[in-house]
């Protein structure tokens, strides 16, 4: 699989990028606030699922980047923001606008913990880094539709 690399500038472009973020960790040390630039920074390791629902069923994880621009302010809750190495399981990423065009981005990880970004627009960007390796997990949620993905080993 090439490098994935998606520019989301609306409601369903981050859509997109949230499905195929669906189950990245990230460490809490990955996320970088730069108020000065109005930019929200992280690296995460996100599932391949591309790979993972093809016929060989091939399970890997990605190096990736993801960066908000025009972000005007950082909430988090029910994370510990100051726990560096703790990794978080994201679940996804949704858009509330409030006054167009901007509103809020919510990240939402497993547990409750929830990021939430004030931004005067969206203007999101996802690009692998280049290091992929193999996993032996895959993924699955309680609510999981395709049976090929919750037969494979956990």
């Amino acid at each position: 699989m090439d490098q994935l690399k998606l520019v989301a500038l609306d409601q369903d472009d981050l859509e997109i990028v949230a499905t195929h973020l669906q189950d990245a960790h990230v460490k809490v040390g990955d996320v970088h606030w730069r108020p000065q630039e109005k930019r929200l920074v992280m690296g995460l390791n996100r599932f391949d699922w591309e790979g993972a629902v093809c016929e060989n069923g091939h399970f890997r994880r990605r190096r990736t980047a993801l960066r908000f621009d025009r972000v005007l302010a950082v909430k988090c809750r029910n994370l510990e923001c100051q726990a560096k190495e703790v990794v978080l399981n994201l679940l996804t990423i949704e858009f509330v606008e409030t006054a167009a065009p901007g509103g809020s981005v919510v990240l939402i990880f497993s547990g409750g913990g929830e990021l939430r970004l004030d931004v005067e627009c969206l203007e999101v960007e996802l690009a692998d880094l280049g290091p992929v390796w193999d996993t032996t997990a895959c993924p699955a949620h309680e609510d999981q539709a395709s049976p090929a993905l919750s037969a494979a080993p956990r």
